[in-house]
């Protein structure tokens, strides 16, 4: 995939240049300009040494979970995450995702009750693993009218912790073709390059994790409702 995709070669191996801090970040986020032989692109780049440490995930591994969402998004087919790699920077390792366009008026809050097919698999997504902070900003409107989910840092524990925004479709049916598409994954995450590429950048404890949650969001009837414990982020968006 990588020998072919031109954006993830731009990404992995161009130059960059630090353009300024991103606000209201809880970590050093720099947006970058990456440059190649022929091309460019805006980067959102977090160097590992940036990351705020937290109680429940293993310092200096923040970067990593976001290239493993990357990867597993990319695998299933949705939701739309933008190419991210990991890579040296100015400031040291970190993840470079391609910087999107978007409508910073737009938001999950100011979705809701639309788009419920897009709004579904990132739901289900986010079951697969087990994101701790989806807030309503994380779900970026381009101006063709795409939907683009970002910031996966705090992802893949092997502890249940999803705490999301997005409870509008509890106790509905799951639709079939996306339970397929989950049981797809689930094989993928079982052995083959996917299960490779992601014990490189997680414990293996956290990709069997994630096995395990493939397979239970694959044979679930419905959507999940709100809890054990503290079911939504601060701050919502």
């Amino acid at each position: 995939m990588r020998d072919g995709d031109p954006v993830l070669r731009l990404l992995e191996g161009g130059e960059m240049e630090i353009l300024g801090l991103l606000p209201r970040s809880s970590n050093y986020t720099f947006l970058a300009r990456v440059t190649g032989e022929e091309d460019s692109a805006l980067a959102v780049y977090k160097p590992r040494r940036g990351e705020t440490p937290l109680w429940d995930f293993p310092e200096g591994t923040l970067c990593r979970r976001e290239v493993a969402a990357y990867l597993v998004a990319g695998e299933l087919g949705w939701p739309t995450v933008p190419p991210t790699v990991l890579r040296e920077g100015p400031e040291g390792p970190g993840s470079a995702q391609l910087f999107v366009e978007f409508d910073p008026s737009q938001h999950y809050f100011t979705l809701e009750g639309t788009r419920p097919d897009d709004f579904h698999r990132i739901v289900l997504f986010d079951l697969v693993v087990n994101n701790a902070d989806r807030k309503a900003g994380h779900c970026l409107v381009t101006p063709g009218g795409g939907l683009v989910v970002v910031d996966h840092g705090v992802c893949f524990s092997t502890a249940p912790k999803l705490r999301t925004v997005i409870w509008e479709f509890a106790g509905e049916t799951v639709p079939p073709p996306m339970k397929a598409d989950v049981l797809r994954l689930e094989r993928a995450l079982r052995r083959g390059p996917l299960r490779d590429s992601l014990c490189e950048l997680l414990t293996a404890e956290e990709v069997d994790a994630t096995v395990r949650r493939a397979g239970a969001v694959a044979r679930a009837e419905r959507f999940p409702h709100p809890g054990p414990g503290r079911p939504y982020p601060w701050p919502p968006v």
